[in-house]
């Protein structure tokens, strides 16, 4: 079985399987530039967590999700068939020559 990966811009897909799979949308700290960007994470159980990342809105995670022009690439299952958590933030440009 192969995995299965997608590839999205979409605010109310990103949100609807980072939710589903426990994550909050978060920077990680000491990242925030001038502009108010940082580096963008979602915190999934077990992960980094608070230490490491500062939790955010949605609102605020997709205003700098915008701003650098990014696309989410995601697995909705591993090769062995298991839901999984994977995902990637892509440039735009590279997710639309893929």
């Amino acid at each position: 079985m192969s995995s299965e990966s997608r590839i999205t811009t979409d605010h109310e897909e990103i949100r609807r399987w980072v939710e589903e799979h426990g994550g909050k949308p978060a920077i990680v700290k000491d990242t925030e530039d001038e502009s108010g960007s940082g580096v963008l994470r979602i915190d999934f159980p077990g992960g980094a967590g608070e230490e490491q990342l500062e939790h955010v809105s949605w609102e605020r995670w997709f205003e700098i999700f915008e701003r650098n022009g990014l696309a989410f690439l995601y697995q909705e299952r591993k090769a062995e068939g298991e839901d999984s958590t994977f995902f990637k933030l892509v440039s735009r440009e590279r997710a639309a020559s893929r």
